[in-house]
């Protein structure tokens, strides 16, 4: 599992349930709004549509909740064209690299807030294409382990065109490229496994090993981002070994 992975785990099982799922169900709906704006309402024709609504689902998010984000999408509803998709590029503490996705209705107050974000706690926002060239995209799906097969996974997975086939915590984290994402998660449903989440990730190609002071600065600078209502995603290449873990699990 990736840094990202292990980092949204340990979150989920601090979080207040309510409070976790508020969260959640606004970057989801904002998900299928601009999915819905870029490539049509038809989930069956638009792949980034159907993931954004298959992960709301598994979130349980109200079937009227999922409607009206598509709605907003197609323009039905005022407001959906408004929110577009940006992307920030920068470094914490100790020099590790973050990238950070970003949908917002206004890059002015967006990048205001990335900016001081990073910089309060000891980051700092860099130019395009500064950091990216260290991640490479991936899809990444977990599938619950409860009452599965590792085998049985990965030779369906691996059959539809996935890379690879891990287990990490509770979860069997299957890995593909960024275009087989989507074939990969239908094949895995037809052969009956219960998908939690499939989203693209940026995969850091290296990882960067700090000291526990350090990794702690980063979590809460991690932190902090993600709990910007404009933040999507937060990638950086912090290495996630079992001590930063435990770093991370006494915040």
């Amino acid at each position: 599992m990736s840094g990202h992975s292990k980092w949204s785990t340990i979150k989920r099982k601090k979080a207040g349930i309510d409070a976790a799922r508020g969260k959640k169900f606004t970057k989801l709906i904002r998900e299928i709004t601009v999915s819905a704006r870029e490539g049509g309402g038809d989930p069956d024709a638009n792949p980034r549509l159907s993931l954004a609504i298959e992960n709301a689902k598994a979130e349980n998010m109200p079937k009227d909740n999922i409607e009206r984000a598509l709605k907003k999408g197609t323009g039905d509803l005022d407001s959906g064209s408004s929110f577009e998709e940006v992307t920030y590029e920068g470094y914490g503490p100790g020099g590790i690299a973050y990238f950070i996705e970003c949908t917002t209705d206004n890059l002015n107050r967006t990048v205001g807030d990335i900016r001081h974000i990073l910089t309060k706690y000891g980051g700092n926002l860099g130019t395009n294409g500064s950091v990216s060239y260290l991640f490479e995209q991936k899809g990444v799906i977990s599938i619950p382990e409860e009452n599965v097969d590792e085998d049985d996974v990965m030779l369906t997975a691996i059959d539809a065109g996935a890379e690879d086939v891990n287990t990490e915590e509770d979860m069997i984290v299957v890995t593909t490229s960024r275009e087989d994402l989507y074939t990969v998660r239908k094949e895995l449903e037809k052969a009956g496994y219960k998908i939690k989440a499939a989203e693209l990730q940026r995969i850091p190609m290296t990882n960067v090993k700090v000291a526990p002071d350090t990794a702690l600065s980063n979590f809460k600078l991690m932190d902090n981002l993600e709990d910007n209502d404009d933040v999507s995603n937060v990638f950086n290449n912090m290495e996630m070994d079992e001590e930063t873990v435990a770093v991370a699990e006494k915040l």
